[in-house]
This record gives C-alpha cells, sequence and structure tokens, in this order.
C-alpha cells in the first residue's frame, strides 16, 4: 500500500509543504539544514582522525610551535602568545 510513491504523492507532499511553513522561510530552513549536515559530517571527520591518531600515538610528543592571535579576520600581523609554564589542563 505504502511501497509505491510515486509523481503525483510527491508533488501533494511539496505542496503541503509550502503551504505549511511559507515560501519565504523554505530557503532559510535548506540553507539551516545545510550547514547542520556540514557541521555533522566535519564532527564526524574529526571524531574518525581523532581515534586513528590515538592508536597510532608516538611515544613523545612533537614540539608545539608557538601558537599566536590574529587581532582581526583581515589582520596580516600575527604576534605570539605568551603562555605560562604551568599547565594543568591537557588540550
Amino acid at each position: 500500500m505504502f511501497g509505491r510513491i510515486g509523481a503525483p504523492e510527491i508533488i501533494l507532499i511539496l505542496v503541503v509543504v509550502v503551504l505549511l511553513f511559507g515560501a519565504k522561510k523554505l530557503p532559510d530552513m535548506a540553507r539551516s539544514l545545510g550547514k547542520s549536515a556540514r557541521i555533522l559530517k566535519s564532527e564526524a571527520k574529526a571524531m574518525k582522525s581523532e581515534g586513528q591518531d590515538n592508536a597510532a600515538a608516538p611515544a613523545d610528543p612533537p614540539a608545539e610551535a608557538p601558537r599566536t592571535i590574529k587581532a582581526a579576520p583581515g589582520d596580516v600581523t600575527s604576534r605570539p602568545v605568551q603562555e605560562t609554564a604551568d599547565r594543568t589542563t591537557q588540550r
């Protein structure tokens, strides 16, 4: 009974969605859905790479490069960050 969804049913569903949400809100909803999908994909990729990194972690961690802070998104100059020697939390 519900196994076949043809073109008339899909058109009817689209018309109902447009009537419920309005044509103005649909692009915003699609945009936010796309952003959410990209965030989910990047987080899943980060979790996979983190799991692989932990499995093949070297005995001695590599020396960290000095961190820098940019003043603004368009600022090309950067300055090093002064950190204290006491690190009570691990990153």
